[in-house]
């Protein structure tokens, strides 16, 4: 990733499966002994499901003075509400006459339970990002990738190996891995969308003096905000940006692009970058 040298075709192919395995499998440690012990996925997706049934079940034995009710439907309306296009969590479609006072308590539950991951949406793609954010406007991503996928159809994980019937859930996916291997590399999430217009943005990550906009692509089509925001003059502090797609490494335009599997590999390059700018 720092010298800019593509992968070989080989390399590739093996790199895609072992991370098409991961999205499938997860990093939960009853689901990675099971692969291990057997050396294939004979009953990952009982074990995942059964996970999925045993956080419930937390919820019943922990959520203390709570509404555990709500704490539930948060966490089952997740896979639902990163299917849409606008995956902006939107309460009402919990309840039409939900309201976020009554759950941003059981939000924040799940996510120091370690269940959820939340995106806050930036007020405007400049630094700091840390105080720069609308408390009332973000994404929910499963915090194990595998747990999403087995949230699904029975056949999701199939169709994840041979690349079809996702549709718009192969983006959600693909956001969901990477918001995964952010949390990972303990970088916040924040991302970018303007009402007035089309421009939106996956996620954001910076060095000391650069905000980087991170955009995750489904195929390895062009990248139409990152452009906006790299050759923008009212974006003064994105200079550059990352997609991470199926496609190879490189550079072009003032955008790297990144394979997908490279995404837990973020935080050390953009050390390699922060270097690069004391120079």
């Amino acid at each position: 990733m720092k010298s800019l040298v593509p992968f070989s075709e080989s390399e590739m192919a093996v790199y895609r499966q072992l991370f098409l395995d991961y999205c499938e499998l997860g990093g939960m440690p009853g689901g990675v002994r099971s692969y291990i012990e057997k050396g294939n996925f004979a009953g990952s997706l009982a074990l995942q499901r059964q996970l999925l049934l045993d956080y419930e079940e937390d919820v019943r034995k922990y959520a203390e003075g709570l509404d555990q009710a709500k704490i539930l439907s948060v966490y089952r309306h997740v896979p639902t509400q990163l299917a849409k296009e606008n995956k902006k969590f939107q309460y009402s479609t919990i309840s039409k006459s939900a309201r976020a006072r009554e759950y941003q308590s059981c939000i924040e539950w799940l996510q120091d339970a370690g269940v959820v991951n939340t995106c806050y949406c930036l007020h405007f793609p400049e630094l700091p990002l840390k105080g720069n954010y609308d408390e009332a406007k973000f994404k929910l991503y499963y915090a194990d990738t595998g747990l999403l996928v087995a949230s699904l159809d029975e056949e999701a994980q199939e169709d994840l190996r041979a690349n079809k019937n996702l549709g718009v859930y192969k983006g959600a996916l693909y956001e969901n891995l990477v918001a995964e291997a952010l949390i990972k590399q303990g970088l916040g999430l924040y991302y970018y969308k303007r009402e007035d217009s089309q421009l939106e943005e996956d996620f954001f990550v910076r060095t000391t003096n650069e905000l980087l906009p991170v955009e995750v692509k489904a195929g390895n089509n062009s990248s139409k905000s990152l452009s906006t925001l790299i050759r923008g003059e009212k974006y003064a502090d994105v200079k550059r940006g990352i997609k991470l797609s199926a496609g190879n490494i490189g550079f072009s335009n003032g955008i790297y692009s990144f394979p997908y599997f490279c995404a837990f590999l973020l935080k050390r390059w953009l050390a390699g970058q922060k270097l690069n700018e004391s120079k």
